[in-house]
């Protein structure tokens, strides 16, 4: 199977599509790079698009180690260098969005032409000035539950996390697909990876990072309100917003057609600039 290996030596899977400038695709917590397959192909028509599992996730190792978003942005890095990309629009979803900040508030833009961002809030933890977190793991104690959630009823979490993240009935087979790649994370790493991302606060970094961006709202979420997005848009430099009113977490399967469009659009508008 295709992958690189990260400088802490953790072999990271991907998979590639197509030819052309660069689209790296970041799945969000406990999912995969498959979850994008019904974006791929109309992606890969023009671009060369490459879906990446993150460590723990997917076909990847899944060390007991590494799991802090500054890691995650280090592998990202590692897969940009070892691929010898340039140029790339990389497009993070969810938890993929603080990994992108992380990328270019350590390493800068270096490598990069552009990010999209789908549906991620700069801060998921409550606090006297911000309550535009997560709906249920906004505090330590919701984290803690979480966690708990994790080890002992992993199933009936997934299941319902698979289904509050839609806004949509997907068919049965292909639940069965998402479901069976979300046991492909182990409880630990998922753990470890909340516990890091849910309370870091990005609000002092985003008005920094100037590098032209797209983030996708979603006004039907039951994880991340949808101000919390907008909030980014509205304090990013460059960043463009682009709302989907039908859209749970999962923008990409409840609008693809939609997603697939904003896409290839904000690529081609970058492309000509």
């Amino acid at each position: 199977m295709p992958h690189i290996t990260t400088s802490d030596h953790v072999k990271l899977y991907y998979e590639e599509h197509g030819q052309g400038r660069p689209l790296v695709m970041i799945h969000g917590w406990t999912f995969s790079g498959r979850f994008f397959h019904r974006n791929v192909a109309a992606f890969a028509q023009k671009y060369r698009v490459i879906t990446l599992d993150l460590r723990g996730h997917g076909h990847s190792d899944k060390p007991h180690h590494g799991y802090r978003i500054a890691r995650l942005a280090a592998d990202l890095r590692d897969v940009l260098e070892a691929l010898d990309l340039h140029d790339v629009t990389v497009l993070g979803w969810s938890i993929g969005s603080p990994i992108i900040w992380s990328y270019m508030e350590l390493f800068g833009t270096k490598r990069l032409r552009s990010a999209i961002f789908v549906q991620q809030t700069p801060k998921q933890f409550f606090s006297p000035d911000w309550k535009l977190g997560h709906a249920t793991c906004y505090d330590e104690a919701g984290l803690t539950f979480l966690q708990q959630q994790l080890t002992f009823n992993r199933s009936a979490f997934d299941q319902q996390n698979l289904a509050d993240c839609l806004s949509t009935s997907l068919p049965e087979d292909e639940k069965t697909m998402l479901l069976n790649e979300m046991a492909a994370c182990p409880s630990y790493a998922a753990s470890l990876m909340m516990a890091d991302h849910t309370t870091q606060d990005w609000r002092d970094v985003l008005p920094h990072l100037s590098l032209p961006s797209l983030m996708m709202i979603a006004g039907k979420d039951k994880v991340l309100p949808a101000a919390g997005p907008r909030w980014v848009a509205e304090h990013m430099p460059h960043c463009q917003a682009v709302e989907f009113e039908e859209s749970s977490h999962m923008v990409f399967l409840d609008e693809t057609e939609k997603f697939n469009h904003t896409v290839l659009t904000f690529m081609k508008e970058e492309a000509a600039a």
